[in-house]
Order: C-alpha cells, then sequence, then structure tokens
C-alpha cells in the first residue's frame, strides 16, 4: 500500500482528470451560441441533457474533494516531534509482539485439537475394520500373496502340533495310512 503523500498526490490527479472531462463533456453537449454579423445556417445537432452529465460529475468531483481532505486531516502535523513518533512506534511494535504472542498460542491450540482429532479419526476407522472382520479383530492380514505362487501340501500329522500348555501333551497316533 502506498504511503499518505502518494495517496494524496493520486487523488489529486483524480480530481484534475475528473474537472478536465466535465470541461470536455459541457463543450461536447453544449448548443452553439450565434454570433451577431456571422451568419452561419449550420445542421441543428441532436440535443441530449447535460443535467445526467453535470449531477454525475458534480458528484465526483465532490466525493474525491472529500477524499482530499480526509488525507490532508492524516498526514501528521508539524507538532509531532521526532520523540512523539518514537513513542509511537515503539508503542506499536509492543501490541505487534503480544498479537504475535497470541497468534502463536491460538496455533499451538490448533495443533493440538488437531492430535486430538486426528487419533479419534483413527480410532474410529479401527472400530470400522473390528467390527468388518468379527472373527480375527487383532490379526494382521498378509496380503503380499503371489496368485501364481504354489503350495506344497504336506501331509497332516497331528504330532507335529505342539501346545501352549506342556502339562498334557497330545498322544502318539497310530501309524499314519497316508505316509505308508
Amino acid at each position: 500500500m502506498a504511503d499518505r503523500l502518494t495517496q494524496l498526490q493520486d487523488t489529486i490527479n483524480q480530481q484534475a482528470e475528473h474537472f478536465c472531462n466535465s470541461v470536455g463533456i459541457l463543450q461536447q453537449y453544449s448548443t452553439p451560441s450565434k454570433f451577431p454579423g456571422f451568419d452561419r445556417i449550420g445542421t441543428p445537432q441532436p440535443h441530449q441533457t447535460q443535467e445526467d452529465y453535470a449531477a454525475l460529475f458534480a458528484t465526483l468531483i465532490a466525493r474525491c474533494a472529500k477524499d482530499i481532505d480526509t488525507l490532508i486531516e492524516s498526514l501528521p502535523s508539524e507538532e509531532s516531534s521526532q520523540e512523539i513518533q518514537v513513542a509511537s512506534l515503539s508503542r506499536l511494535e509492543q501490541e505487534n509482539l503480544e498479537a504475535g504472542e497470541q497468534l502463536e498460542e491460538v496455533v499451538r491450540q490448533g495443533e493440538a485439537l488437531l492430535q486430538r482429532i486426528q487419533a479419534a479419526l483413527q480410532d474410529i476407522a479401527q472400530s470400522q475394520l473390528d467390527m468388518q472382520n468379527p472373527i480375527a479383530p487383532n490379526a494382521v492380514l498378509n496380503t503380499n500373496i503371489n496368485p501364481t505362487q504354489t503350495f506344497k501340501q504336506e501331509p497332516f500329522n497331528i504330532s507335529t502340533i505342539s501346545t501352549t500348555n506342556n502339562a498334557h501333551p497330545l498322544p502318539d497316533p497310530s501309524p499314519n495310512p497316508i505316509n505308508q
């Protein structure tokens, strides 16, 4: 954004443009005056209403003049010394630091809330997965199985199964007819 003097200069340029355009419109749509001793027969030009243009440019010029006054009033006065300006700048800097600290606190709170939301979403997703697979809720499935891989089928021997409790070992079965 431009400083106050640049804004003031732009507004003054805009005011000059409004004055120039209003004079041009007046010249374009004004009716010619007759001079005594000069008879010229001309074609009549269509008469357009100037009131619309006059009201428009009057509004634009008045609004621009009001903007110029506002900008002039916002300029620093001659009474403001360098000490007053330095004090004002240090006050603004302090307010800026406080606002920065508040912003950092809000960011920390937002990050904590985000972590809580992500944890809740993860719990919801896990609950949905558990509901879809009620047989083995905590089992992890191996999805890296190659469909072209062939498996060798071995005969089933009950004696090879081990139990977690060795207090009741399985009895040795009779000879397996499949292995014979």
